[in-house]
Protein backbone atom coordinates (compact mmCIF):
# COMPACT_ATOMS: atom_id res chain seq x y z
CA UNK A 1 0.00 0.00 0.00
CA UNK A 2 1.36 3.17 -0.81
CA UNK A 3 1.57 5.38 1.76
CA UNK A 4 0.34 9.40 1.02
CA UNK A 5 1.02 12.66 2.58
CA UNK A 6 -1.97 14.08 0.84
CA UNK A 7 -5.54 14.60 2.38
CA UNK A 8 -9.20 14.19 1.24
CA UNK A 9 -10.93 17.76 0.53
CA UNK A 10 -12.95 16.87 4.07
CA UNK A 11 -10.21 16.52 6.06
CA UNK A 12 -8.34 19.72 4.78
CA UNK A 13 -11.87 21.39 5.04
CA UNK A 14 -11.88 20.21 8.78
CA UNK A 15 -8.24 21.26 9.50
CA UNK A 16 -9.33 25.15 8.22
CA UNK A 17 -12.12 25.15 10.53
CA UNK A 18 -10.62 24.06 13.51
CA UNK A 19 -8.19 26.77 12.43
CA UNK A 20 -11.03 29.12 12.71
CA UNK A 21 -12.76 27.46 16.15
CA UNK A 22 -8.65 28.01 17.72
CA UNK A 23 -8.62 31.72 16.30
CA UNK A 24 -11.81 32.89 17.75
CA UNK A 25 -13.13 30.58 20.38
CA UNK A 26 -10.27 28.74 22.05
CA UNK A 27 -7.01 31.12 22.20
CA UNK A 28 -9.37 34.11 23.20
CA UNK A 29 -10.51 31.56 26.07
CA UNK A 30 -6.76 30.40 27.25
CA UNK A 31 -5.47 34.13 27.17
CA UNK A 32 -8.33 34.89 30.01
CA UNK A 33 -7.44 32.11 31.95
CA UNK A 34 -3.75 32.33 31.22
CA UNK A 35 -3.54 27.96 30.08
CA UNK A 36 -4.75 27.25 33.33
CA UNK A 37 -7.40 24.52 33.04
CA UNK A 38 -7.87 24.35 36.84
CA UNK A 39 -9.50 27.56 36.90
CA UNK A 40 -12.46 26.76 34.24
CA UNK A 41 -15.75 24.76 35.20
CA UNK A 42 -17.13 22.57 34.21
CA UNK A 43 -20.37 24.55 32.89
CA UNK A 44 -17.35 26.22 30.65
CA UNK A 45 -15.85 23.44 29.34
CA UNK A 46 -19.13 22.14 27.75
CA UNK A 47 -19.60 25.68 26.38
CA UNK A 48 -16.34 25.30 24.52
CA UNK A 49 -17.68 22.24 23.36
CA UNK A 50 -20.55 23.48 22.34
CA UNK A 51 -19.25 26.29 20.39
CA UNK A 52 -16.77 23.37 18.68
CA UNK A 53 -20.01 21.72 17.64
CA UNK A 54 -20.98 25.23 15.98
CA UNK A 55 -17.85 24.67 13.90
CA UNK A 56 -18.54 21.56 13.09
CA UNK A 57 -14.91 20.03 14.50
CA UNK A 58 -16.33 18.25 17.06
CA UNK A 59 -14.89 15.12 18.13
CA UNK A 60 -12.69 14.27 14.57
CA UNK A 61 -11.95 10.90 16.22
CA UNK A 62 -15.04 9.36 17.11
CA UNK A 63 -16.79 7.08 14.80
CA UNK A 64 -19.88 8.82 13.35
CA UNK A 65 -22.22 5.85 15.16
CA UNK A 66 -21.15 7.88 18.66
CA UNK A 67 -21.46 11.28 17.07
CA UNK A 68 -17.67 11.85 15.73
CA UNK A 69 -16.68 12.76 12.48
CA UNK A 70 -14.89 9.27 12.07
CA UNK A 71 -11.51 10.31 10.83
CA UNK A 72 -8.64 7.72 10.75
CA UNK A 73 -5.71 8.17 13.06
CA UNK A 74 -3.78 9.15 9.16
CA UNK A 75 -6.85 11.74 8.86
CA UNK A 76 -6.81 12.80 12.74
CA UNK A 77 -3.27 14.25 12.48
CA UNK A 78 -3.47 17.83 10.92
CA UNK A 79 -6.95 18.27 12.67
CA UNK A 80 -5.11 17.63 16.24
CA UNK A 81 -2.05 19.92 15.34
CA UNK A 82 -4.40 22.18 14.49
CA UNK A 83 -6.00 21.99 17.76
CA UNK A 84 -3.15 21.72 19.91
CA UNK A 85 -2.06 25.73 18.75
CA UNK A 86 -4.04 26.61 21.72
CA UNK A 87 -4.02 24.71 25.03
CA UNK A 88 -7.82 24.79 25.57
CA UNK A 89 -8.59 23.45 21.37
CA UNK A 90 -8.42 19.45 22.17
CA UNK A 91 -10.82 20.32 25.51
CA UNK A 92 -12.87 22.19 23.19
CA UNK A 93 -13.12 19.48 20.80
CA UNK A 94 -13.66 16.78 22.86
CA UNK A 95 -9.83 15.55 21.58
CA UNK A 96 -7.64 15.72 24.58
CA UNK A 97 -6.19 13.04 26.82
CA UNK A 98 -7.61 11.15 28.72
CA UNK A 99 -10.56 11.26 27.30
CA UNK A 100 -9.82 11.06 23.87
CA UNK A 101 -7.88 8.01 24.45
CA UNK A 102 -10.60 6.08 26.45
CA UNK A 103 -13.22 6.40 23.53
CA UNK A 104 -10.39 4.71 21.32
CA UNK A 105 -10.30 1.83 23.52
CA UNK A 106 -14.21 2.03 24.33
CA UNK A 107 -14.50 1.87 20.74
CA UNK A 108 -11.99 -1.34 20.45
CA UNK A 109 -13.15 -3.84 23.16
CA UNK A 110 -16.27 -2.48 24.99
CA UNK A 111 -19.29 -4.79 25.28
CA UNK A 112 -22.35 -2.79 23.58
CA UNK A 113 -23.91 -2.25 27.27
CA UNK A 114 -20.66 -0.65 28.38
CA UNK A 115 -20.81 1.47 25.21
CA UNK A 116 -24.26 2.82 25.67
CA UNK A 117 -24.02 3.30 29.39
CA UNK A 118 -20.41 5.02 29.16
CA UNK A 119 -18.77 5.66 25.56
CA UNK A 120 -22.09 7.48 24.27
CA UNK A 121 -22.23 10.09 27.11
CA UNK A 122 -18.14 10.38 26.94
CA UNK A 123 -18.27 11.02 22.96
CA UNK A 124 -20.93 13.33 23.46
CA UNK A 125 -18.79 15.48 25.97
CA UNK A 126 -21.54 14.86 28.83
CA UNK A 127 -19.45 13.46 31.28
CA UNK A 128 -15.55 12.87 31.48
CA UNK A 129 -13.40 9.84 32.27
CA UNK A 130 -9.81 8.72 33.29
CA UNK A 131 -7.69 5.73 32.93
CA UNK A 132 -6.24 4.45 36.35
CA UNK A 133 -2.66 2.97 35.83
CA UNK A 134 0.22 4.69 37.00
CA UNK A 135 0.94 4.00 41.01
CA UNK A 136 3.42 5.04 43.45
CA UNK A 137 6.70 3.18 43.60
CA UNK A 138 7.18 0.45 43.78
CA UNK A 139 3.81 0.12 41.50
CA UNK A 140 3.37 0.46 37.45
CA UNK A 141 4.80 3.69 36.07
CA UNK A 142 7.03 3.42 33.21
CA UNK A 143 7.25 -0.42 33.91
CA UNK A 144 3.05 -1.46 33.87
CA UNK A 145 4.25 -4.97 35.04
CA UNK A 146 5.15 -3.83 38.23
CA UNK A 147 1.16 -3.04 38.66
CA UNK A 148 0.50 -4.02 42.65
CA UNK A 149 -3.34 -3.02 42.71
CA UNK A 150 -5.20 -6.05 43.43
CA UNK A 151 -8.68 -7.28 42.30
CA UNK A 152 -10.01 -10.44 43.61
CA UNK A 153 -12.94 -12.52 42.68
CA UNK A 154 -16.13 -12.59 45.18
CA UNK A 155 -19.53 -14.09 44.51
CA UNK A 156 -20.90 -10.88 43.57
CA UNK A 157 -18.12 -9.62 41.20
CA UNK A 158 -14.55 -8.13 42.27
CA UNK A 159 -13.22 -6.63 44.80
CA UNK A 160 -10.51 -3.89 44.44
CA UNK A 161 -7.50 -2.31 46.39
CA UNK A 162 -4.78 0.01 45.74
CA UNK A 163 -3.20 2.94 45.06
CA UNK A 164 -3.41 4.93 42.20
CA UNK A 165 -1.78 8.30 41.54
CA UNK A 166 -0.86 11.19 38.36
CA UNK A 167 -4.47 10.05 36.94
CA UNK A 168 -5.02 12.71 34.28
CA UNK A 169 -8.45 14.12 34.71
CA UNK A 170 -9.75 12.58 37.82
CA UNK A 171 -11.33 15.03 39.48
CA UNK A 172 -14.68 15.38 38.11
CA UNK A 173 -14.42 12.64 36.04
CA UNK A 174 -17.38 10.07 36.18
CA UNK A 175 -15.89 6.54 35.55
CA UNK A 176 -12.26 5.39 35.43
CA UNK A 177 -10.91 2.76 33.69
CA UNK A 178 -8.82 0.89 36.76
CA UNK A 179 -6.39 -1.51 35.81
CA UNK A 180 -5.57 -4.15 38.88
CA UNK A 181 -3.95 -7.58 38.83
CA UNK A 182 -5.78 -10.44 38.82
CA UNK A 183 -3.69 -13.12 38.54
CA UNK A 184 0.15 -13.24 39.26
CA UNK A 185 2.71 -10.77 41.20
CA UNK A 186 4.26 -7.15 40.73
CA UNK A 187 6.78 -8.19 37.75
CA UNK A 188 4.93 -10.67 35.54
CA UNK A 189 3.95 -9.87 32.48
CA UNK A 190 0.12 -10.73 32.16
CA UNK A 191 -2.40 -10.59 34.97
CA UNK A 192 -4.20 -7.28 34.57
CA UNK A 193 -7.76 -6.48 33.78
CA UNK A 194 -9.47 -3.45 33.14
CA UNK A 195 -12.44 -2.39 35.20
CA UNK A 196 -14.94 -0.11 34.47
CA UNK A 197 -15.70 2.10 37.56
CA UNK A 198 -18.09 4.52 38.52
CA UNK A 199 -16.21 7.15 40.56
CA UNK A 200 -18.90 7.35 42.78
CA UNK A 201 -18.99 4.08 44.05
CA UNK A 202 -17.84 3.61 47.63
CA UNK A 203 -14.37 2.84 48.42
CA UNK A 204 -12.75 5.33 45.56
CA UNK A 205 -11.74 8.31 47.16
CA UNK A 206 -9.52 11.00 45.56
CA UNK A 207 -6.67 12.04 47.82
CA UNK A 208 -5.63 14.95 46.04
CA UNK A 209 -4.88 17.04 43.23
CA UNK A 210 -1.45 16.94 42.77
CA UNK A 211 0.85 20.14 42.23
CA UNK A 212 2.42 19.92 38.81
CA UNK A 213 4.71 22.54 36.30
CA UNK A 214 2.07 21.93 33.96
CA UNK A 215 -1.61 23.18 34.24
CA UNK A 216 -3.36 22.82 30.88
CA UNK A 217 -5.13 19.28 31.67
CA UNK A 218 -8.23 19.90 32.68
CA UNK A 219 -8.96 17.52 36.12
CA UNK A 220 -5.69 17.58 36.84
CA UNK A 221 -3.49 15.21 37.74
CA UNK A 222 -4.44 12.95 40.99
CA UNK A 223 -4.02 10.38 43.68
CA UNK A 224 -6.37 7.90 44.34
CA UNK A 225 -7.18 5.24 47.10
CA UNK A 226 -9.27 2.51 46.17
CA UNK A 227 -10.03 0.86 49.51
CA UNK A 228 -12.20 -2.36 49.08
CA UNK A 229 -13.85 -1.08 46.17
CA UNK A 230 -16.72 -3.43 45.03
CA UNK A 231 -17.69 -4.05 41.43
CA UNK A 232 -20.03 -6.40 39.37
CA UNK A 233 -18.79 -8.71 36.67
CA UNK A 234 -20.15 -6.25 34.22
CA UNK A 235 -17.43 -4.19 35.54
CA UNK A 236 -14.67 -5.96 33.64
CA UNK A 237 -13.32 -4.81 30.38
CA UNK A 238 -12.40 -7.39 27.71
CA UNK A 239 -11.70 -10.36 28.89
CA UNK A 240 -10.05 -11.26 32.65
CA UNK A 241 -6.17 -11.52 33.10
CA UNK A 242 -6.03 -9.32 29.39
CA UNK A 243 -5.17 -5.93 30.43
CA UNK A 244 -1.77 -5.83 29.24
CA UNK A 245 -2.42 -6.53 26.04
CA UNK A 246 -5.92 -3.89 26.04
CA UNK A 247 -3.43 -1.46 27.71
CA UNK A 248 -1.50 -1.74 24.00
CA UNK A 249 -4.33 -0.93 21.91
CA UNK A 250 -4.54 2.06 23.83
CA UNK A 251 -1.23 3.34 24.29
CA UNK A 252 0.26 3.12 21.16
CA UNK A 253 -2.65 5.76 19.20
CA UNK A 254 -2.88 7.60 22.34
CA UNK A 255 1.26 8.47 22.21
CA UNK A 256 0.54 9.03 18.46
CA UNK A 257 -2.68 11.82 19.21
CA UNK A 258 0.00 13.37 21.89
CA UNK A 259 2.55 14.17 19.27
CA UNK A 260 -0.18 15.57 17.35
CA UNK A 261 -1.66 18.41 19.94
CA UNK A 262 2.09 19.19 20.79
CA UNK A 263 3.20 19.67 17.47
CA UNK A 264 0.39 22.26 17.62
CA UNK A 265 2.12 24.33 20.39
CA UNK A 266 5.35 24.17 18.68
CA UNK A 267 3.99 25.58 15.17
CA UNK A 268 2.66 28.28 17.42
CA UNK A 269 5.79 29.17 19.27
CA UNK A 270 7.50 28.92 16.64
CA UNK A 271 5.21 31.35 14.45
CA UNK A 272 5.24 33.85 17.66
CA UNK A 273 9.36 33.49 17.85
CA UNK A 274 9.34 34.14 13.81
CA UNK A 275 7.02 37.18 14.09
CA UNK A 276 9.00 38.64 16.30
CA UNK A 277 12.45 38.04 14.69
CA UNK A 278 11.20 39.93 11.60
CA UNK A 279 9.40 43.06 13.28
CA UNK A 280 12.20 43.56 16.52
CA UNK A 281 14.98 45.88 15.67
CA UNK A 282 18.14 45.15 16.86
CA UNK A 283 22.21 45.96 16.40
CA UNK A 284 21.17 48.11 12.75
CA UNK A 285 18.41 45.41 11.69
CA UNK A 286 16.14 42.88 11.87
CA UNK A 287 16.44 40.17 14.82
CA UNK A 288 15.59 37.49 11.74
CA UNK A 289 18.48 38.72 9.67
CA UNK A 290 21.02 37.93 12.38
CA UNK A 291 22.53 34.45 11.34
CA UNK A 292 22.61 32.80 14.95
CA UNK A 293 18.61 33.93 14.81
CA UNK A 294 18.50 32.45 11.26
CA UNK A 295 19.09 29.19 12.37
CA UNK A 296 17.53 28.74 15.36
CA UNK A 297 14.45 29.57 12.93
CA UNK A 298 15.41 27.20 10.84
CA UNK A 299 16.26 24.30 13.17
CA UNK A 300 12.62 24.75 14.67
CA UNK A 301 11.16 24.15 10.89
CA UNK A 302 13.42 21.06 10.42
CA UNK A 303 12.34 19.89 13.94
CA UNK A 304 8.35 20.16 13.23
CA UNK A 305 8.87 18.86 9.33
CA UNK A 306 10.22 15.53 11.05
CA UNK A 307 8.13 15.20 13.90
CA UNK A 308 5.20 15.72 11.09
CA UNK A 309 6.55 12.81 9.42
CA UNK A 310 7.23 10.16 11.55
CA UNK A 311 3.86 10.49 13.03
CA UNK A 312 2.15 10.06 9.87
CA UNK A 313 4.09 7.22 9.01
CA UNK A 314 3.52 5.98 12.81
CA UNK A 315 -0.18 6.45 12.12
CA UNK A 316 -0.84 4.82 8.51
CA UNK A 317 1.16 1.85 10.22
CA UNK A 318 -1.98 1.47 12.93
CA UNK A 319 -4.48 2.31 10.01
CA UNK A 320 -3.05 -0.54 8.42
CA UNK A 321 -2.86 -2.83 11.11
CA UNK A 322 0.83 -3.06 10.60
CA UNK A 323 3.16 -3.79 13.77
CA UNK A 324 3.63 -0.55 15.12
CA UNK A 325 5.26 -0.80 18.99
CA UNK A 326 8.70 0.38 17.17
CA UNK A 327 7.98 3.57 15.37
CA UNK A 328 5.21 4.60 17.65
CA UNK A 329 7.98 4.50 20.40
CA UNK A 330 10.23 6.02 17.92
CA UNK A 331 7.77 8.79 17.03
CA UNK A 332 7.20 9.44 21.11
CA UNK A 333 10.44 10.09 21.99
CA UNK A 334 11.20 12.29 18.79
CA UNK A 335 8.70 14.13 19.07
CA UNK A 336 8.77 15.39 22.41
CA UNK A 337 12.13 15.64 22.57
CA UNK A 338 11.57 17.93 18.96
CA UNK A 339 8.78 19.69 20.34
CA UNK A 340 10.88 20.49 23.90
CA UNK A 341 13.59 21.89 21.42
CA UNK A 342 11.48 24.08 19.61
CA UNK A 343 9.66 26.07 22.10
CA UNK A 344 13.15 26.35 23.71
CA UNK A 345 14.78 28.00 20.76
CA UNK A 346 11.43 30.14 20.32
CA UNK A 347 12.01 31.38 23.73
CA UNK A 348 15.55 32.09 23.47
CA UNK A 349 14.90 34.32 20.55
CA UNK A 350 12.26 36.28 22.16
CA UNK A 351 14.44 36.93 25.15
CA UNK A 352 12.86 39.37 27.85
CA UNK A 353 9.22 39.24 26.48
CA UNK A 354 9.80 35.41 25.76
CA UNK A 355 9.99 35.21 30.02
CA UNK A 356 6.97 37.54 30.58
CA UNK A 357 3.50 36.71 30.95
CA UNK A 358 2.86 39.17 27.60
CA UNK A 359 4.14 36.18 25.78
CA UNK A 360 3.04 32.92 25.58
CA UNK A 361 5.85 30.77 25.62
CA UNK A 362 6.58 30.75 29.12
CA UNK A 363 2.97 28.82 29.23
CA UNK A 364 3.64 26.74 26.74
CA UNK A 365 6.83 26.28 27.92
CA UNK A 366 5.70 24.76 30.96
CA UNK A 367 3.22 22.42 29.04
CA UNK A 368 5.48 20.73 26.74
CA UNK A 369 8.60 19.43 29.10
CA UNK A 370 6.16 16.93 31.17
CA UNK A 371 5.63 15.64 27.57
CA UNK A 372 9.02 13.44 27.80
CA UNK A 373 7.75 11.86 31.00
CA UNK A 374 4.52 11.16 30.38
CA UNK A 375 3.20 8.13 28.13
CA UNK A 376 6.46 6.75 29.03
CA UNK A 377 10.31 9.09 29.28
CA UNK A 378 12.36 9.02 26.52
CA UNK A 379 14.77 6.80 28.21
CA UNK A 380 12.34 4.10 28.49
CA UNK A 381 11.11 4.45 25.30
CA UNK A 382 15.11 3.86 23.83
CA UNK A 383 15.43 1.52 25.76
CA UNK A 384 12.60 -0.68 24.68
CA UNK A 385 13.55 0.53 20.75
CA UNK A 386 17.16 -1.03 20.84
CA UNK A 387 15.54 -4.65 22.70
CA UNK A 388 13.95 -4.67 19.70
CA UNK A 389 16.72 -4.31 17.73
CA UNK A 390 18.53 -6.86 19.52
CA UNK A 391 15.88 -9.28 19.63
CA UNK A 392 15.62 -8.92 15.65
CA UNK A 393 19.17 -9.75 15.33
CA UNK A 394 19.05 -12.28 17.19
CA UNK A 395 15.97 -13.67 15.60
CA UNK A 396 18.13 -13.20 12.25
CA UNK A 397 21.40 -15.00 13.68
CA UNK A 398 19.25 -18.51 14.49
Amino acid sequence: MTISFAHSPTVTDAVARTRDYVRDVALPTETAFRGNAHELTDMQRKELQERAREYGVFAPHISTAFGGLGFDMRDRAPVFEAAGYSLFGPLGMNCAAPDEGNTHLLEQVASEEQKQRFLRPLAAGEIRSCFAMTEPAPGAGSDPTALATRAERTSAGWLINGRKWFITGANGASFAIVMARTAGEPGSRGGATMFLVDTATPGFTLVRDIDTLDESMFGGHCELVLDNLEVGHDAVLGAVDQGFDYAQVRLGPARMTHCMRWLGTARRAADYAADRAATRKAFGGRLGDLGMVQQLIADNEIDIETSRAITLKACWNIDAGVSSAQITSIAKTFVAEAVNRVVDRSFQICGALGVSGDAPLARLYREVRPFRIYDGPSETHRWAIARRVLREVERRGR
